[in-house]
């Protein structure tokens, strides 16, 4: 790695700092640099959504983020979303409905799902349904994800 470079950034809610080479991935240097593997690499051309995390509040696809882009962001993985008191409400609402099957899916889904419910919990079904077009699942005909962020939206307004 005689071409790596340092990138400073916040790592769910941790001060971190690696070295990567600047033509990395951010999905592979979380994997590989972070330890963080629940940021799942699908088809790595940012048509699945399988490696969605938040970076400074928004959704990003991390196959096609290069970590040294993340410089001084803040990221946050599915690692993230469970605090001190148990689980994210969108995690508990994937459990109880049956929001997922094989589970490879499921981080992107969570993160995509989490982004836009913490900017407005208040979606219509149009609005959940339109926002979680942008993911693919070959296992569950998306009802039950539909169901679980329903039900994680009611959680968060209540």
């Amino acid at each position: 790695m005689t071409d790596a470079v340092a990138v400073r950034f916040q790592v769910n809610g941790e001060a971190r700092e690696i070295r990567v080479e600047p033509r990395r991935t951010l999905a592979d240097a979380l994997r590989g640099e972070c330890g963080l593997t629940g940021t799942h690499l699908g088809c790595e051309h940012g048509v699945c959504g399988a490696c969605t995390v938040i970076v400074d509040d928004a959704p990003v696809r991390s196959c096609l983020m290069f970590a040294v882009q993340a410089e001084g962001c803040a990221v946050r993985t599915v690692e993230g979303l469970a605090g001190p008191d148990g689980l994210h409400p969108l995690q508990q609402a994937f459990i109880d409905c049956h929001g997922l099957q094989c589970g490879f899916c499921t981080p992107g889904f969570l993160m995509l799902a989490v982004a836009a419910l913490e900017r407005d919990p208040h979606l219509d079904d149009a609005a959940l349904r339109d926002m979680l077009s942008a993911n693919l699942c070959r296992c569950t005909g998306y009802g039950n994800i539909l169901k679980a962020v329903r039900a994680a939206a009611e959680a968060m307004r209540g």
